[in-house]
Order: structure tokens, then C-alpha cells, then sequence
């Protein structure tokens, strides 16, 4: 095991901060595989998942049992780990930007088209590997403008030639369930097996540049460029959501670490003894067939509905209570689906997001992630 420090935030006159890495197995020994911990840095449950993998990792490494490349990043956000305002931790959108810590990451399929043009041929193998050699200069060209911009940069260069990637998070409060690529989702369902996740989303582009997808969409993005050229979607990208932010608990992260362990297991990166895998405990849900609700006026949040219940259209959800008005409306979900996340404040100004619901039917366009 190696491990390394990144510089972040250098400048003398402020706050210095370093981005920690630790590096397994060797490179080029077989397939890369990179994760990262809390990159919305108060969501916390990641990076106690990170911790046990680390001690892990770190065993396995020392057994020969590695084989390949492993990076892990277990607290992948320092900056965001820094902030605090008024005694609460304030990690999901940079201060001084007010952008999201996990959006605006540098997709570079466009650059990519035009400097490939010519050079890819039927040989899967030649086309993956200068594929991922292009991909590692264009994100090394990127120049970033501030400090945020210099840790996702960071984060990038270590993830975007890698074969699989594990982004870790949590919801406010939710069921475990995962994010992906739709071209992956057959790669992706043993890890959500192993997971229990209750809901994988899919999108070939869901907006915003989520880190997750500046590692994978680059493949299909090429592969619809470059039509009948032998590309196939070679990073398995996947955002872990690990429950709910107070989902600290030491059997839940062993149990998770265990499940990551086994699928990297079963994808041949590691030698440990595999267990058979669970069946799949859902279907794929299109991500533009989540409906969010949000508050229509302030008031205080009240359930009707629990995480894991299922919904029927027009049914009630929630109601918001003003205290002060005597006003209450009651908020139905248009579409049936899974109550799989929600906020977990209890009382909302009006827009405030309430609740998500996994339906089955499309029916959103545009951005399709929540802020």
C-alpha cells in the first residue's frame, strides 16, 4: 500500500488542504478500480464504509490478493470538510462558488471526438486503451479556476481510465439505492445485489456532470460518434446512495464494504472467497421517472407515507402544516412508484424538496439530478 497527498487549497495567505489517496495492488496488473468517500463531505456513511475497506484493502494487499489496481479516496472532499457554519457541516456545495461538489466535472467526449478521429480501428483492446490514454491528457489540460475546481480535477485524473468506479454517498434519509449509466446496468446489477439496494436509476446523461459520469458517458458518447467502431462501455460508474446521513453504524458499513469486496470479487480484482450472488432485488428505474414533491408553502412536514412504501397515484404522501395560518396541504403523488428518499427536516420554506418516489414510466426532461 501507498499513500499520497494532493494539494488542493496551497496558498500561504489562507487555509492549506490536501486530498489523501491509498493506492493497492500494482498498475497495469489488471483491471483499476477507483473509490471515493463523501465528495458531498457531510455525508458521512460513506466514509465510514471507506474506513473498514481501507483496513481491508490494506490486508489484502499485504496477502498478494489484489490483482490489479485499487485507489482509494476516503475522504474525498477536504474542503468541504473544513466548512462549517454555525456548528452544522456544510459539505454538499462549495462556499465560496455555491457550486455543487459533485457537478460541473469536465466531460471531455468532445474534445476527444475530434482528436480520435482517424485512429480507432476493430481492435477492441488498441481502441479501449488509447482511448483512456487520450481521456488522461484531455483531463490533464483542464485548468482549473479555484480550489474546487483544482479537487475535482484531482479526483478525475485518479478515476477516469479506471475499469470500475464506486462514487460513495448518502440521501438525507432513504433506502439504499444507486445511480449508473443505462448502458450499464447489466454490470451494475450484482453490486446491487449484493447492496440490497431497492432502486438502481439509470440515465445515459442525467445533467449536471456528476463525477460519476464524467468516468462512464465518455464511452457511450464515443461509441454513438464513432457509429459501428468496436468502443464498448468500458468503466463501470456507479454512485453508491448508503442510506440516510444518520446511517452511521458499524454493521451497516462492514455489511457494505463486504458487498463492494465480493463484487470486486467476482470481477476477478480480488482473491477471496466468493459467495454465490443474491438475486436482484429490483428492476432498473429510468431516472427521468422519479418524481420529486416539494413544499408548496412553509409549514411543518408531516408523513403519511414510510421509506420503502409504495404509492399509488393521488394517494396521500405527506401534508405541510402552517403552524401559524392554520393552512394544511396534503401532498399525492402523481405517479405510482417506491417512497425511497426524503428530507429529513421537518419543517420546509415553500420549494423545499420533500420526497423522491421510483415510478416506472417516463415522464421528466431536462436535469434530472436535484441540486
Amino acid at each position: 500500500m501507498q499513500s499520497m497527498k494532493h494539494p488542493i487549497a496551497v496558498d500561504e495567505n489562507v487555509a492549506t488542504a490536501h486530498l489523501t489517496s491509498f493506492h493497492y495492488g500494482t498498475p497495469g496488473s489488471g483491471k483499476k478500480v477507483y473509490i471515493q468517500a463523501a465528495v458531498h463531505a457531510d455525508e458521512v456513511p460513506a466514509m465510514l464504509v471507506a474506513h473498514v475497506l481501507r483496513q481491508e484493502l490494506g490486508r489484502l494487499d499485504a496477502e498478494g490478493r489484489i490483482k490489479g489496481e485499487i485507489i482509494l479516496v476516503p475522504a474525498a472532499n477536504p474542503l468541504g470538510l473544513s466548512q462549517v457554519i454555525h456548528g452544522a457541516p456544510f459539505g454538499r456545495y462549495h462556499l465560496a462558488t455555491g457550486i455543487n461538489f459533485n457537478r460541473m466535472y469536465r466531460h471531455v467526449a468532445d474534445e476527444l471526438k475530434k482528436s480520435l478521429e482517424g485512429k480507432l480501428g476493430s481492435d477492441v483492446d488498441a481502441n479501449v486503451a488509447l482511448i483512456r490514454e487520450q481521456a488522461r491528457h484531455q483531463v490533464g489540460l483542464w485548468e482549473p479556476k479555484d480550489d474546487a475546481e483544482t479537487l475535482k480535477k484531482t479526483l478525475l485524473s485518479m478515476a477516469i481510465d479506471a475499469d470500475i468506479v464506486f462514487d460513495l454517498h448518502c440521501d438525507n434519509e432513504a433506502l439504499m439505492h444507486m445511480y449508473t449509466g443505462t448502458p450499464l446496468v447489466e454490470a451494475v446489477e450484482p453490486l446491487m445485489a449484493l447492496l440490497g439496494a431497492r432502486v438502481l436509476l439509470v440515465a445515459k446523461a442525467s445533467g449536471g456532470e456528476a463525477f460519476d459520469e464524467a468516468c462512464s458517458r465518455l464511452w457511450w458518447d464515443l461509441a454513438d460518434h464513432f457509429e459501428g467502431t468496436a468502443i464498448p462501455p468500458s468503466c463501470i460508474a456507479v454512485t453508491v446512495e448508503l442510506r440516510g446521513e444518520n446511517d452511521v453504524r458499524w454493521d451497516y458499513a462492514r455489511q457494505d464494504a463486504e458487498a463492494m469486496l465480493q463484487y470486486l470479487g467476482h470481477a476477478g480484482v480480488l482473491d477471496i472467497p466468493l459467495a454465490p450472488l443474491p438475486e436482484t432485488p429490483c428492476r432498473a428505474t429510468p431516472l427521468n421517472a422519479v418524481e420529486p414533491l416539494h413544499a408548496p408553502h412553509a409549514g411543518v412536514l408531516v408523513f403519511h407515507k414510510r421509506l420503502g412504501d409504495l404509492v399509488e397515484p393521488g394517494e396521500p404522501v405527506a401534508d405541510i402544516v402552517n403552524p401559524v395560518s392554520g393552512q394544511v396541504t396534503t401532498l399525492s403523488a402523481e405517479h405510482a412508484g417506491l417512497l425511497f428518499a426524503s428530507t429529513a427536516h421537518r419543517h420546509l420554506l415553500r420549494g423545499m424538496h420533500v420526497c423522491k418516489i421510483a415510478g416506472t414510466e417516463s415522464f421528466r426532461t431536462g436535469d434530472l439530478l436535484s441540486a
